[in-house]
């Protein structure tokens, strides 16, 4: 059983909060006492889930703990390649969250979310893996930069997990790809959100630049 509120007086800011992986983090990181910053480009998704947790949907975090939606774009320019701008994006965030922790000289923990893609590629997903691999490098380069800070960077490396994106992958493919995962299922989002609220806090206090596989097993 979880540590309960572990994350009490924390601030937690998640992107792409408005479903799937993004809403199942923001509902864990909540239950576990942090106060929850969901940003996402859909603003009525992000709002949805602020409404889950109990919160407003305001625009702002207001004091004593509440929830609080936001809209937010992480990638500057519309005009470069998609590749280019999944990288970007995560620089950009994991960037200004790191100036904000270093400033304000707190400790803190960034993490990311790749994918097991990533790491042992795809075929007809040369860019989609090239992207993950970049969060992964991405990520063991900030631990490095950022640890004399008291600041950890991790990431986390789904696997296939039942989202509105493995919703539009043809029955037929998933079941081959079911029949190639050790524990015979495909995954749920809360199986990421448990790793990432566990990376989140001090229970992992000494765990910097490590890519935590959630994949039951596939690829291993």
């Amino acid at each position: 059983m979880a540590s309960q509120l572990r994350l009490r007086s924390a601030l937690a800011l998640v992107t792409g909060a408005g479903g799937g992986i993004g809403r199942a983090v923001s509902v864990r990181l909540a239950r576990e006492g942090a106060t929850v910053a969901a940003c996402d480009l859909d603003k009525a998704a992000a709002c949805k889930t602020v409404w889950l947790l109990g919160g407003q949907g305001s625009e702002e975090v207001a004091p004593g703990g509440a929830h609080a939606a936001f809209q937010a774009n992480v990638s500057e320019s519309g005009s470069v390649r998609r590749l280019l701008e999944q990288v970007q994006g995560i620089f950009l965030v994991t960037q200004a969250a790191a100036q904000a922790l270093v400033s304000s000289g707190c400790r803190g923990s960034i993490i990311n979310i790749s994918s097991i893609i990533g790491k042992v590629g795809n075929m007809g997903q040369t860019n989609y893996a090239a992207s993950k691999a970049g969060v992964i490098g991405l990520t063991q380069t900030a631990a490095r930069e950022l640890g004399r800070h008291g600041i950890r960077c991790n990431s986390v490396l789904p696997g296939f997990i039942t989202t509105p994106m493995t919703q539009k992958v043809p029955q037929k493919v998933l079941d081959k790809v079911i029949g190639m995962i050790p524990m015979g299922h495909m995954g749920d989002p809360e199986d990421v959100a448990d790793v990432v609220a566990f990376l989140a806090s001090e229970d992992s206090g000494y765990i910097t630049g490590a890519s935590v596989e959630v994949t039951g097993g596939l690829f291993m």
